[in-house]
């Protein structure tokens, strides 16, 4: 699936968006790349990532732990805290707002466009 996401619409969600990957199920990072893309969102690069999930942690949302890698150094998996479920209820609640209002005007009628002039 091509996406062509606006940065902007993507920073303001995706830590949104990773918290809610995480409540689904611990995850490293690289996986946590994967899944985003493989919802479609698919210009998500590691280099946006890896700071959305550090500062994540650095809040107290999530919690991280070292797992041994059968290929090569160990994996840091992420997870959700108290912090980082009350986050996501709150963040969902207020997501399912903001969209319900973009909506409500993004599906007004419009008036006929006016012809264009030479």
């Amino acid at each position: 699936m091509t996406s062509n996401h606006d940065p902007q619409l993507l920073k303001g969600v995706l830590s949104l968006v990773l918290l809610h990957l995480l409540a689904e199920q611990e995850s490293y990072g690289y996986e946590v790349v994967q899944r985003l893309q493989a919802a479609g969102f698919s210009d998500v690069l590691e280099g946006t990532v890896y700071p959305a999930l550090s500062r994540l942690e650095r809040e107290g949302r999530l919690s991280t732990r070292l797992v041994a890698s059968p290929s090569g150094p160990a994996r840091k998996y992420y997870r959700l805290t108290p912090a980082g479920h009350g986050a996501l209820t709150a963040g969902t609640t207020a997501w399912t707002r903001h969209v319900a209002g973009v909506d409500a005007v993004l599906t007004r009628p419009l008036p006929i466009a006016p012809e264009k002039r030479p």
